[in-house]
């Protein structure tokens, strides 16, 4: 009863809203809109819209920014003319007089420098790339431009990769796309494509990111002070938005790598009206292969690819509604077949997601603009091995998947130009599948094994509220955030505040405090980011994972382009959970072959364990993303530990991956139209990880400590046993790497070529991705040594890529 009570208190709150929103004074007159790229048509977000009083001797200037759909919405007093002033870096800006006597609608256009060749002459910082003039903190846009220029391995240009970069994030390991932020775990990053859910994001076991970087249009990383909007993971939010499409002229990319071929292709399906845009890679060294390994095998195969594709629709309907629609389909597959005669066997491998979005913007008044939002994603994950001989079959399939069907219904409401409230609410039916095995051989042995689908419900309404009080600015906010499963309930309130106070238009002391709640768990038993990881809901019996995060922080804008942040953060976790020591995916059971077991269960639950941890730290973030020379500096000092009562004898540990110092320097340089020089250089303290120490025999004396570990030899010598002390006591050795590129282009009567060459790891670093034990033995002296080896995985990689964007 109170949750319909609270629920009902709230709606009634927004429905007043609307209320207000339609009854304002007509003693204030509102200019609104849509700002568009001239030459594609395509809306953006975040770009600057100020407005000066012309009339005035000293006039007063207002500012505001469209939102991700672009609209923009200004407020004045009556009788006052204005001039009205539009600013995004990279594009001319735009102007116009407005009477201020009257509501009006100016939907406005703004062109491209590069398409006027005036990148060297008009050279304009917009508010959008300045940090002290903002609220928010621990929030970073990347533009995609910037990715695209980065080196990359094998040339396939990575979001993800691009976002490691970022202080504060921590990569999974060698050459991985895996995301670890402020000390969470990859499963507490929510990433949003269009609004979709996205579970695995990654290709080629963690190597390559779903996201293909030519259907992007802008890319956006929180790490803190998390707006009221988003919720349902504890570390950050990556959100990404697809391109609309131009809806003034056909155009498109294709390109070819090392590994794969994209494409790109664009264009108005009625010009000014509405547009389309398709996206796909593909990689195809399996189809070069096949012959040679055919040919080598006898006949069996043995190969593995993935593929992107992405579409995206929109149609203007009238004035103040716009309709979108847009899909993601992704997949990868193993496969072999292996023969000897009258026998074969034959295995497949394959994970992949689909995502799709239907949306609705629609504008009630000149101050109040909606979004409605319908939303599916899947995640599936299937293993099937079959072998066959003459006399006998045996089989075995694995199988895992998400389903997710999602409302959401936003408002964004301008009362006035220093003045922005959002409020919304959203719903998403869970369907989890966590794991079947189905296994089948001779003599009627069959096995059938599956955890009971679960039904889960994740609610949330909240409110936020954008105020600038002269030089202070107030971000305060509320989600009231409800989760169900089976019979159980979860309300949890979710306050959250961002503060800033300019010291002088170009300097300002930030503070936020978010807390979280996340309804969604991925277990994980390997040292690296796998498609096996498994995604479990929370239940009666596992609780959701909460954190509690607090930032402080000082920007500073410099001459140049140039911006400057440094921040400290603590946040506390609870209820994170791993494996029990032993414990698998494949349903988490030790009764997996028990013929007696239950077809259905979640012993999943029994094998886990629940815990606590704790990151904090310090982040300095140097950026210029204008002019011949762009990129940034990073630098994160930072401690993550964690502790579980049935981990490590209920001692804290290191998080694996707590690294002390990590360092990032990305440069990207213009020297003309025709040439591009990049390099990037990273350096990461060693992963802490749980290796062998030593070997105790029987009477509980250490014989030897590292590097003398551990062997598959002294599991036959009598009551010798291996010490791997603590877990996670034991550091890799420390990560860095030079990655550099050249990138020529040359324009064409059709188009633009670019021809790019790179290297990853450019001076050969011998990195670690793992470390084993090894024997060596001394024929002079008799005594046979126990050592650590580390396997490194990259070395130099050199690639070379082709690309043409015709127009």
């Amino acid at each position: 009863m109170k949750l319909k009570n609270t629920f009902q208190r709230l709606l009634l709150f927004f429905l007043g809203c609307l209320i207000a929103a339609s009854a304002q004074a007509q003693s204030r007159f509102t200019v609104s809109g849509f700002v568009r790229d001239a030459s594609s048509g395509e809306r953006f977000g975040g770009i600057s819209i100020s407005a000066v009083e012309t009339i005035e001797a000293f006039p007063k200037s207002l500012q505001t920014f469209t939102n991700s759909y672009g609209f923009y919405s200004l407020t004045v007093e009556s009788g006052k003319q204005q001039m009205v002033l539009v600013n995004m870096t990279g594009y001319e800006p735009n102007a116009f007089i407005w009477s201020g006597t009257k509501d009006t609608t100016v939907n406005l256009e703004i062109l491209p420098l590069e398409d006027l060749d005036k990148i060297e002459a008009v050279n304009i910082v917009s508010k959008k790339n300045m940090v002290a003039d903002k609220v928010e903190m621990s929030k970073v846009d990347i533009p995609v431009n910037q990715i695209k220029d980065i080196p990359a391995l094998l040339g396939e240009k990575d979001v993800l990769k691009v976002i490691q970069l970022m202080p504060g994030v921590q990569k999974g390991g060698e050459g991985q796309s895996g995301i670890y932020v402020r000390g969470g775990g990859p499963d507490q990053n929510l990433l949003i494509l269009d609004e979709a859910v996205v579970y695995n994001a990654t290709h080629l076991f963690g190597f390559f990111s779903v996201f293909n970087g030519d259907a992007l249009k802008s890319v956006e990383l929180v790490k803190g002070g998390f707006p009221s909007r988003y919720g349902g993971r504890l570390s950050s939010v990556i959100d990404l938005t697809m391109k609309e499409g131009n809806n003034q002229k056909y155009s498109g990319e294709v390109g070819i790598g090392m590994i794969g071929s994209r494409f790109t292709f664009e264009g108005p399906i009625k010009k000014g009206k509405s547009s389309f845009m398709i996206s796909g890679r593909r990689t195809y060294l399996d189809v070069l292969m096949q012959p040679f390994i055919m040919l080598a095998s006898n006949g069996g195969n043995l190969g593995y690819y993935f593929y992107d594709f992405n579409a995206k629709a929109n149609y203007e309907i009238s004035d103040n509604d716009k309709l979108y629609v847009s899909g993601y389909f992704g997949q990868d597959k193993f496969y072999a077949t292996i023969k000897d005669g009258d026998y074969k066997v034959s295995s497949d491998f394959g994970w992949g997601n689909r995502t799709l979005t239907t949306r609705w913007n629609h504008v009630f008044s000149p101050r109040l603009f909606s979004n409605a939002s319908l939303i599916y994603s899947h995640y599936k994950l299937g293993i099937s091995v079959e072998d066959k001989s003459p006399f006998d079959t045996f089989s075995l399939k694995y199988q895992s998947l998400i389903n997710d069907i999602g409302i959401k219904y936003d408002f964004d409401w301008r009362p006035a130009p220093d003045h922005q409230v959002r409020f919304g609410i959203s719903s998403i039916r869970h369907q989890f599948s966590p794991g079947a095995v189905v296994v089948k051989g001779g003599f009627d042995f069959n096995i059938n094994r599956a955890i009971k689908n679960i039904i889960t419900v994740e609610s949330g309404i909240y409110i936020e509220d954008q105020w600038k009080l002269g030089k202070l600015q107030l971000y305060p906010g509320i989600r009231l955030s409800h989760y169900q499963v089976d019979e159980k309930q979860y309300v949890f309130p979710e306050p959250r505040l961002s503060v800033a106070y300019n010291l002088n238009p170009s300097l300002s002391l930030k503070g936020s405090y978010a807390r979280m709640n996340q309804y969604i768990h991925l277990l994980s038993n390997s040292g690296i980011s796998l498609p096996t990881d498994l995604w479990v809901p929370a239940t009666a019996n596992i609780a959701p994972m909460s954190s509690e995060q607090t930032a402080v922080g000082v920007a500073k804008d410099l001459k140049g382009g140039y911006s400057i942040t440094l921040e400290g953060y603590y946040k506390h976790m609870n209820n994170v959970i791993q494996y029990k020591e032993g414990a698998s995916f494949l349903l988490g059971s030790d009764d997996l072959f028990d013929m007696q077991a239950p077809t259905d269960s979640r012993n999943w639950e029994n094998a886990i364990t629940s815990g606590q941890g704790w990151s904090y730290g310090t982040e300095l973030f140097l950026q210029k993303k204008i002019g011949k020379l762009s990129g940034w500096v990073g630098y994160t000092l930072s401690w993550t530990q964690l502790k579980f009562p049935e981990l490590n004898q209920g001692r804290v540990f290191w998080a694996k991956y707590d690294r002390r110092h990590d360092i990032s320097i990305v440069g990207i340089y213009k020297a003309s139209k025709r040439l591009t020089f990049s390099a990037t250089w990273v350096y990461g303290t060693g992963n802490a990880i749980t290796a062998p120490q030593g070997m105790i025999p029987g009477n509980g004396h250490s014989m030897s400590r590292f590097p003398i570990i551990w062997s598959p030899k002294f599991q036959n010598q009598g009551n010798w046993m291996t010490d791997y002390g603590s877990r996670n006591s034991f550091r890799m050795e420390a990560y860095h790497r030079l990655d550099v590129g050249m990138q020529f282009h040359r324009e064409k009567r059709r188009g633009r070529e670019t021809w790019e060459l790179s290297f990853y790891n450019a001076y050969n670093r011998f990195n670690p991705f793992f470390y084993y034990g090894s024997t060596s033995y001394n024929w002079q002296t008799g005594e046979e040594n126990w050592g650590l080896k580390k396997v490194t995985l990259f070395p130099i990689i050199p690639s070379l890529s082709w690309s043409f964007k015709f127009r």
